[in-house]
């Protein structure tokens, strides 16, 4: 249903929230001329005496059960060359431990799947850092070439332009637009080098070493065509697929990595760094059995900081799901954010859990923003079809959250849609069930109520909102839309209690607060609506039509006090003000005037002044003036201006502010703030 401003509103779905960031900027400076020329820092042309200056401005569900001890790890391990390390895979630093919650760090000696203790890392990479020895193990399916000899150092390049030199840094990559031997000739970096040399060679060793060198530098997405063209070239090396796997972490594809290291788990079963990463990713995803079973499997003895960040997950997921049965969702809020702060950052479950919390709190923007997080996320290729969560199969649960969200924020066909995908995945639920029965009676009754309101039978179409309500009883759009025909129907009071209750439910909805507003002025309590439209001006400081009607709230409110409202106006053009009489008497008038000190001539007054005029429009409840300094000296010199442009505003009367040569930003905040 089309959004409709007072005083005839009608119902809709959707609301507008607008935020207004002031940015001020203390770049714009006056410029300079000389003495006894008009500029921005020079006095004006009249006398010199100084006058004082204003200051300028584990639940039942058995989705979460504690599997027995870790079991002895496998009892041969095999040592893979050239392999990255886990999130803890960089060299350790000899005699130190390893302290911390920090990612565990695999040594380069021997023995490449021995784990060895460091110190905290300052700058480790996601999902392990490289291991720089070692070499691309042979396998039945392929063998390694022997690496070349390293290659000499290279001298620093020199490069050309014009008629000077310079020394262009690493990675600096010049093209000319000429083309032919100059686009030829010009310079590559050491790594689009090393890249494309890499790309074309045939021994996987020399690739594998280029992957690794791009990994190490954060370039995960050449890291991973690197990797690729490895694995082209040696399909069944399992520290290939690890490596791999590392890079697609570093690019937050989780679900994907997740298939590498099952990938170089199928290659070599007893591959123990692919199982620790497996296990980190598992804690990440809230896969509480999955991690257990191969941190146990990573080594003879389990990483105890991964132990202990698994054994937290769990606790506070368990936590969230007795929670969630009992229907204590200040809890279920507050453990599944401990789970995630514990290590489970990645898990949609835990999003749509916190999501759920948070509607049935009445926070609906943080619900919203919640469940879209949790679908943002690698989920589908991360979890099996008949993982268990609060009783659900994981992507019902999903769809049934976000069907909830949907239908409290008005997205009616969506809710309908994602309340179908749940009730196709898991029919058997009985919550599934029940909220599908009550997501497509809630929308039947809206769409049936903004039938009947576009047909005009406004009692009828309330009695159709009305059973939506029975329905979902916290729903902010069904209120609004039945206030809407209130209002038709003159029923001013109980449009009010409408909006009151929508305002209960998500207290910035604005169609509530306009819907209110023009309810209030019906019934003439002109400062509860001027109070509203308050609020919806600085909610939506561009829109006229509020602006209009929050001027003439105003008038109203003043008038039935007894004040003088004869000299109000709204809108127009900037006025020029002429002589001093003619200030006194428009700065002298009731509400906000800004007054623009300025000279045409002025650089700065002339790059400011079609913003004061967009201001005009935008703020039309403001009057805007302008005074020429060069015609009117008499107001200058009264007003103290020295220099331009100077911005002075009044409010009944009375100068609150002065800025000179302020910025558009500065400018429109305190317009804004004295006008609204």
């Amino acid at each position: 249903m089309s959004s409709h401003r007072p005083p005839a509103p009608m119902p809709d779905t959707l609301s507008d929230a607008f935020a207004a960031a002031v940015l001020l900027s203390s770049t714009d400076k006056p410029d300079t001329l000389p003495p006894g020329r008009l500029s921005p820092v020079s006095p004006l042309p009249y006398s010199s005496t100084k006058h004082p200056t204003p200051s300028s401005s584990s639940g039942s569900s058995g989705s979460v059960s504690r599997a027995p001890a870790p079991a002895p790890g496998l009892a041969s391990r095999r040592s893979h060359s050239g392999e990255i390390p886990l999130p803890s895979d960089a060299p350790p630093r000899r005699g130190h431990r390893r302290t911390g919650s920090g990612p565990l760090i695999f040594t380069s000696g021997a023995s490449a799947c021995s784990s060895s203790a460091t110190s905290p890392l300052t700058n480790a990479l996601p999902a392990g850092n490289i291991c720089p020895s070692g070499r691309i193990a042979k396998t039945s399916s392929c063998s390694a070439a022997t690496p070349p000899p390293p290659p000499p150092p290279r001298a620093v390049r020199h490069d050309v332009l014009g008629s000077g030199t310079a020394n262009y840094g690493h990675g600096s990559i010049v093209r000319s637009r000429s083309g032919g031997a100059a686009a030829a000739a010009a310079p590559v970096s050491e790594d689009d080098a090393m890249v494309r040399r890499a790309m074309a060679a045939a021994d996987p060793e020399e690739v594998k070493r280029a992957g690794n060198e791009q990994y190490r530098k954060g370039c995960f997405e050449e890291a991973l065509r690197l990797y690729d063209r490895a694995l082209a070239l040696c399909p069944d090396n399992a520290a290939c697929r690890g490596n791999r796997a590392a890079a697609l972490i570093g690019l937050r594809r989780l679900g994907e990595a997740v298939k590498e290291c099952e990938e170089a788990l199928r290659i070599d079963p007893s591959y123990g760094r692919a199982h620790h990463r497996l296990a980190s990713l598992h804690i990440r995803l809230g896969h509480i059995e999955d991690a257990l079973k191969h941190l146990s499997l990573a080594s003879p003895q389990p990483d105890l900081l991964e132990l202990h960040k698994l054994q937290t997950v769990e606790k506070h997921l368990g936590r969230c799901l007795d929670a969630r049965k009992a229907g204590d969702w200040k809890s279920v809020l507050r453990e599944s954010d401990a789970a995630i702060a514990a290590g489970a950052d990645s898990s949609a479950l835990l999003l749509a859990a916190r999501a759920e919390a948070l509607l049935r709190l009445n926070l609906l923007d943080e619900a919203d923003l919640a469940i879209s997080s949790a679908s943002k996320l690698d989920f589908s290729t991360s979890c099996s079809s008949d993982t268990k969560f609060c009783g659900f199969l994981a992507n019902a649960y999903l769809f049934y959250v976000h069907a909830q969200v949907d239908m409290a924020t008005g997205r009616f066909d969506h809710s309908v849609s994602s309340i179908d995908q749940a009730r196709i995945i898991d029919p058997g639920n009985s919550e599934v069930v029940t909220m599908h029965n009550k997501v497509k009676s809630v929308a039947r009754a809206r769409s049936l109520g903004n039938e009947l309101f576009n047909s005009g039978k406004f009692s009828e179409a309330c009695l159709a909102y009305g059973e939506g309500l029975k329905q979902h009883p916290v729903n902010k759009v069904l209120y609004c839309n039945r206030a809407a025909c209130r209002f038709k129907l003159g029923q001013w009071e109980k449009s009010i209690e409408d909006c009151n209750e929508a305002l209960k439910i998500q207290p910035n909805y604005t169609k509530a607060l306009l819907r209110r507003a023009a309810s209030y002025g019906k019934m003439e309590r002109w400062a509860e609506c001027v109070k509203d439209y308050e609020v919806l001006r600085k909610e939506l400081p561009g829109d006229t039509e509020v602006a209009e009607a929050y001027f003439h709230a105003q008038v109203a409110l003043k008038s039935s006090r007894g004040e003088e409202v004869s000299n109000m106006k709204f809108g127009g053009e900037v006025e020029a003000i002429t002589g001093m009489e003619q200030f006194q008497m428009v700065t002298s008038l009731p509400g906000v005037s800004v007054v623009h000190f300025m000279t045409p001539s002025n650089q700065q007054c002339c790059k400011i002044s079609p913003f004061v005029n967009t201001l005009c429009t935008r703020y039309p409840s403001v009057n805007f003036l302008k005074v020429d300094v060069n015609e009117s000296s008499a107001v200058a010199r009264a007003e103290n201006v020295r220099t331009i442009p100077t911005f002075k505003i009044y409010k009944n009367g009375m100068r609150v502010k002065e800025m000179i040569c302020p910025s558009q930003q500065l400018l429109e905040y305190s317009v804004r703030h004295y006008g609204i």
